[in-house]
């Protein structure tokens, strides 16, 4: 079993958790590599008796059975970009603060290990949504598993966002922004800004406005197999976009969002299930008034 490892900076809190992480790996004799960032952070933070791989580059992660995420959700859409059209399953250990993607908690690294060594875990696939505008604004990694946005840039005013489904006009928003989501990003930004949760399983997207100007306008469901296409106007004629944390500046242009054409596969332990994640994430039924 080859297992490949991403990661970010971590709090001192789970220094000691991490390092019992690797020393299991090791003691089962499980090839482990590391992305170089976090490398470097372990060589400075984390002692281990013995020496780790790293790999740079994707091609050397291809043939990994397995790739863990040890962070946050920001961790793991990292991992999810770096990964793209590889079809290597990733789990997300949770090592910074929500963690709806990283639900895994790290206090039960020798539980986690042992499931991950003996393959006890469940794969869900995940949609994901691909967008194109003419300056090809983020090459390859032209698509996101959370959520694509379009924001205002350089003023204090709003933007119009003129917006079709399948080349049939649906409306002109009047906003701050516009965020088209999946069922995983459904707990995200969208949700900040009153969108819906949707399940997995949900073959939807989300189109949700940010802070629009009429009180008509509300977050709407579309079918995933829908095209959006979009047109922004502004007085700066300066936008930013941003697919799950990459981000970048363009001037008017039209905007293509629509579903992409492959799945990133995630791992779902024993005792895991999206019910459970949203309920204690979300400290439903803890009110001591049911």
């Amino acid at each position: 079993m080859k297992i490949a490892v991403y990661g970010r900076k971590v709090p001192s809190q789970h220094f000691l958790k991490i390092q019992r992480f690797f020393e299991l790996f090791f003691e089962k004799q499980i090839e482990v590599v590391v992305c170089e960032t976090f490398y470097r952070f372990i060589e400075t933070h984390i002692p281990l008796p013995f020496s780790l791989k790293k790999y740079e580059r994707v091609e050397e992660i291809e043939e990994v059975d397995l790739l863990v995420s040890i962070g946050g959700d920001g961790a793991f859409l990292d991992a999810a970009n770096t990964i793209g059209k590889l079809p290597v399953p990733i789990i997300g250990i949770n090592a910074g603060r929500l963690g709806f993607l990283s639900s895994t908690s790290i206090d039960d690294v020798d539980n986690v290990v042992d499931k991950i060594i003996n393959r006890n875990y469940k794969i869900e696939e995940r949609t994901l949504l691909s967008m194109y505008n003419p300056s090809n604004s983020f090459g390859l990694h032209a698509f996101a598993l959370n959520e694509f946005t379009i924001l205002k840039k350089d003023t204090s005013s709003m933007i119009t966002i003129h917006t079709y489904i399948n080349d049939e006009y649906l409306n002109s928003y009047w906003a701050d922004g516009l965020i088209i989501a999946t069922p995983t990003g459904s707990t995200a930004y969208s949700l900040s800004c009153g969108g819906p949760i949707l399940l997995q399983g949900n073959d939807s997207f989300i189109i949700t406005p940010i802070a629009p100007h009429s009180l008509t306008v509300r977050p709407l469901v579309i079918p995933a197999s829908s095209t959006i296409k979009l047109v922004p106007e502004s007085r700066e004629n300066n936008f930013m976009i941003s697919l799950d944390s990459r981000y970048a500046t363009i001037s008017s242009e039209e905007i293509i969002v629509q579903k992409a054409d492959f799945k990133i596969h995630v791992v779902r332990l024993p005792g895991e299930t999206e019910i459970k994640t949203l309920r204690n994430k979300l400290n439903w039924g803890l009110d001591k008034r049911n």
